[in-house]
Formats: structure tokens, sequence, C-alpha cells
């Protein structure tokens, strides 16, 4: 049964499984904070990677809808 309301058989999940997008985003603005200090190009550039990263939308959330549907 999936759970509604969070957790790790939710719906949400499930669906997203490793969240590689949360790991890389973190790793990135890690080493983002030392290169604010070294390259402050980097930084912006850095920065404005991790947000396009997110602004894409993650197509395994719309794949197991559709696959519940049917």
């Amino acid at each position: 049964m999936i759970e509604t309301n969070g957790g790790k058989t939710s719906f949400l999940a499930q669906a997203v499984g490793g969240d590689w997008k949360g790991k890389a985003a973190v790793a990135m603005y890690l080493s983002d904070i030392l290169l604010a200090f070294v390259a402050p190009w980097m930084f912006c550039l850095l920065y404005a990677t991790v947000a396009a990263i997110w602004f894409i939308p993650d197509r395994r959330i719309e794949s197991r809808i559709k696959h519940e549907q049917a």
C-alpha cells in the first residue's frame, strides 16, 4: 500500500527513488561556498546551474503517475 502523507513508501518517494538532484545540489552548494572566495564568477555560474537543475521537471514522477493511472 502506498502512503499518501510521506515517508519511504509514499508515492513521491517511490517515484523519485535515489534523489540525485538533492545530493548533487548539496555537493554543488558546498563547493560553491569555497568558490565564492576564490573565483566569484564561478560561484555565480555554479549557483545558476543548481537553479537550472531544479527548474527542469523530473520525468520519473510523470511516468509513475501514468503507470498508476493505467
